[in-house]
């Protein structure tokens, strides 16, 4: 194995750790918990773009699959992705693939990530919400008022933080050498 493919495989699992740690910080709620998961997702994102950015969020999810506490509430197991959440984890490659590459094929500046960190989230609320309304046999209308509605306002603040965050980070890295420029190696 190269030194590169190290490199990747050591800042994608930093990732899946930091997301298993902010998935700690949460807030209760009926069937969804708002926790600092989908922070971590938008950070990972913004930081490492699309492809890396959901190769982490799949090592997150096998992690947690596998039952390493990771998930919301120290919790792990496959019957977590199977269960009322389990979509919005499987929505978290998604939206951290649609994340990078929004910013990947525009810009990596403040007003870019949060359009980017904005169309990610809406991307995890469509997919778990519809896993949501299957697994606790609930109408739309019951499936939107617990996993989406109440999301909205905390998920844009957390889509602003990550794209705030996640640029200055990311420059940062860049400038350190420890990430690459991407769009300066297509140029």
């Amino acid at each position: 194995m190269n030194g590169e493919k190290l490199r990747v495989i050591i800042q994608c699992s930093i990732f899946a750790a930091i997301t298993g740690i902010f998935a700690q910080i949460e807030i209760p709620l009926p069937l969804v918990p708002i926790s600092g998961q989908t922070l971590a997702v938008g950070l990972t994102a913004t930081i490492l773009g699309s492809r890396y950015g959901a190769f982490a969020m799949i090592g997150y999810a096998l992690l947690g699959a596998v039952g390493v506490p990771v998930f919301a509430g120290f919790s792990g197991g496959a019957q977590v992705l199977v269960g009322p959440t389990g979509g919005y984890i499987f929505g978290f490659s998604a939206a951290a693939f649609i994340t990078g590459l929004i910013l990947e094929k525009t810009k990596f500046n403040l007003t870019m990530a949060m359009v980017a960190n904005t169309a990610g989230m809406v991307v995890t609320l469509l997919i778990g919400t519809i896993q949501l309304k299957y697994v606790a046999d609930l109408s739309w209308t019951q499936a939107m008022a617990a996993g989406v509605y109440p999301f909205i306002v905390v998920g844009l603040i957390k889509a602003f933080l990550a794209s705030w965050i996640g640029i200055t980070v990311r420059k940062r890295l860049i400038q350190a050498r420890l990430i690459h420029n991407r769009a300066d190696a297509a140029a």
